[in-house]
């Protein structure tokens, strides 16, 4: 074991899982390989990141993480009506039907199907844990100081 800890310039080998407060799993590799990240490279949400820091290799924790630290809060500006005539004739809607949109800037963005009726469709461009307290359960399996480039 060595005295690193998970922080700025390390590099973090983890099995993790995600799951809703209610037990809802929604994501794990516990059942797989682990995962590498290294602190500050995007790969995780800076949130989620920060609950791990002083944590050495070997070390398992669970936190909850709060939607202001994870996935955000959910954004009612975010829930959009959009008239039924855009949609493709040959699509079946139904609530919780995950769609692609292209924004502005053609940019990919994932919207939900909240409500729908003959003329409109309300749609929820939130991602779908906003709002949401995640449980975020770790295992440090190793910890290396990150490689300069």
């Amino acid at each position: 074991m060595r005295e690193l800890t998970v922080g700025p310039g390390t590099t973090v080998t983890l099995h993790f899982s995600l799951s809703l407060t209610d037990g809802e799993l929604v994501d794990s590799n516990f059942d797989g390989a682990p995962a590498t990240f290294t602190v500050g490279d995007g790969q995780m949400l800076k949130g989620f990141e920060q609950a791990l820091f002083g944590l050495q290799e070997g070390a398992s924790e669970e936190f909850v993480i709060p939607p202001e630290a994870g996935f955000g809060a959910h954004n009612p500006n975010n829930v959009q009506l959009v008239e039924r005539e855009e949609f493709d004739p040959g699509i079946e809607l139904s609530e919780g039907l995950m769609l692609s949109f292209a924004d502005a800037q053609n940019t990919e963005l994932p919207g939900v199907v909240v409500d729908f009726n003959d003329e409109q469709v309300t749609i929820d461009f939130n991602h779908p844990l906003a709002g949401r307290d995640i449980l975020f359960k770790v295992a440090i399996v190793q910890i290396e100081p990150a490689q300069v480039h």
